[in-house]
């Protein structure tokens, strides 16, 4: 049926607002400057007027545009740099290793529990300087935290989210202080260092950077990780051509983004009115970008229904991480996390098996299983 629209036409109209889904419109429309993320109105389009979700989120860094946004970029970009993280790869690696050898001893692992939740949750623990002890605090604020994305699905998820907020928020402080005491070779050090230098940023807006950086960093990938496993277990030939084949890993990444996101819509709202092929498009206009069907859009990726480690797919950049101004902070490192783990899974497991019945998040926020019981083959 969404194919069927999207054949027809590049939007569709909803109950919520516009729906867009062909790649060129929605890689255009996110660039477009007269579209802003506006975290205010979604918030306030959810129920919440105030309170720690509300505080965070309003200031966060990708609901500003211009100047404001570039001035907390910058600051980001000197410390979260290229070099801080290829040089996280070894870590990346043995722990994957490590995983990986876990996942080896036993009959059937529960995928997002033994190896998707500790391998990004490790990563950003040594990138931001935590301490090992308080990893498992960590993974439930950071796991409640990615739901502020779905509080339009209602029961239980809006309490989760403030609860996490609270929590985080009074331990980043904690942390910055420590840091800014005695500083070390992480993030969070080099960030205060920077923030410190630079003036132009204030000590609230650094936490709210960092605590956006944290949930981002281990909630997407982690849900990343358990999608590539629901692509190759369907696609098991594909997982032994990686294992034959692992200098396609950085390929075979870019082709599970591709084909089941963690980000399955991105959305702006029209800041002013405005006409856009042919279409007018009124302010306040609630506008989504249908990333999972964008990035199977056949004018643009060759063959895009099928899922292929091998395909080649130049100047087709991925929507999953945004566009502009505002692509992914992060998107380096969640690419460096699974071109690391991917082989080396593949290298020492068969091909993935979903042993059980799959539940999966609300489509609307970040998207993966709830929980993913996997059987792997065995390599001789």
């Amino acid at each position: 049926m969404v194919v069927e629209a999207q054949a027809k036409s590049w939007y569709a109209d909803s109950p919520i607002g516009l729906l867009v889904l062909r790649y060129a419109e929605a890689n255009a429309l996110l660039r477009d400057q007269r579209l802003d993320h506006n975290g205010k109105r979604y918030l306030e389009m959810n129920g919440v007027f105030d309170g720690p979700i509300y505080d965070w989120f309003v200031p966060m860094i990708v609901n500003h545009d211009g100047a404001d946004h570039h001035r907390l970029r910058g600051l980001v970009g000197k410390a979260f740099t290229p070099r801080m993280i290829n040089g996280l790869r070894p870590f990346i690696r043995a722990k994957a290793q490590q995983l990986t050898d876990e996942l080896a001893s036993v009959e059937v692992c529960e995928f997002i529990a033994d190896f998707g939740n500790p391998l990004p949750l490790a990563v950003m623990c040594e990138l931001l300087g935590v301490p090992a002890e308080d990893y498992d605090t960590f993974r439930v604020w950071t796991t409640d935290v990615g739901l502020v994305f779905s509080l339009a699905h209602g029961g239980d998820i809006r309490a989760r989210v403030e609860a996490a907020l609270v929590g985080l928020t009074g331990y980043v402080d904690a942390l910055m202080t420590a840091k800014a005491a005695t500083p070390g070779d992480d993030l969070i050090s080099a960030l205060v260092v920077a923030q410190r230098d630079d003036g132009r940023v204030s000590r609230a807006e650094l936490a709210n950077l960092i605590v956006t950086l944290v949930f981002a960093a281990h909630d997407s990938t982690r849900h990343q990780l358990a999608n590539a496993m629901v692509a190759f277990a369907r696609h098991p030939e594909q997982w032994d051509l990686l294992a034959a084949r692992p200098e396609l890993a950085d390929q075979a990444v870019e082709e599970v983004i591709r084909w089941i996101p963690t980000a399955t819509t991105l959305y702006r709202f029209a800041a002013q009115d405005f006409d856009y092929q042919g279409l007018h498009i009124a302010k306040d206009t609630f506008i989504t970008m249908c990333v999972t069907i964008a990035q199977r859009d056949p004018r643009v990726f060759a063959d895009g229904a099928r899922f292929d480690i091998t395909a080649v797919r130049p100047g087709s950049a991925l929507l999953q991480f945004g566009a502009g101004p505002h692509h992914c902070l992060g998107a380096a490192l969640a690419r460096a996390e699974m071109s690391e783990a991917l082989p080396v899974l593949a290298a020492r497991l068969g091909p993935p098996v979903i042993d059980g019945p799959l539940t999966w998040r609300p489509p609307i926020g970040i998207h993966g299983p709830n929980a993913l019981p996997l059987r792997f083959g065995r390599r001789d």
